[in-house]
């Protein structure tokens, strides 16, 4: 899995390390659909404070897509850890929606199944 890492605040760059660290084991069972992860770290509010860090998650799989998830936090790590378990509980529901088969009505119908009139 390649994964990108963005940051423009000095803070936010030393969080690298413990970034691919934490991503690799969030999604330890979904790694195999997800080619490319992009973090991004940003301060809003620059030295000012507050609930300023934000982190945006972007994974990118070919079989359910993209999903982009962006958390707002006091410090860096929970900002972190916020992105990416939204981002593994949306990136699993996509794959669970690809991957669950479609009920043909027509197919039951013309084999006397439910409702068929065959008989």
């Amino acid at each position: 899995m390649q994964i990108i890492f963005e940051s423009r605040n000095a803070d936010g760059a030393q969080m690298r390390d413990l970034t691919q660290e934490r991503l690799r084991f969030a999604l330890r069972r979904l790694s195999t659909f997800v080619p490319r992860a992009k973090v991004q770290f940003s301060d809003i509010n620059g030295p000012r404070g507050g609930v300023d860090k934000r982190c945006q998650v972007e994974l990118s799989s070919e079989k359910a897509g993209t999903v982009v998830i962006t958390s707002l936090a006091r410090d860096w790590r929970t900002a972190l850890d916020l992105s990416l378990g939204r981002a593994t509980r949306a990136l699993t529901r996509n794959l669970q929606r690809v991957q669950k088969p479609v009920r043909d009505r027509s197919a039951k119908l013309a084999t006397g199944g439910v409702g068929g009139a065959l008989g």
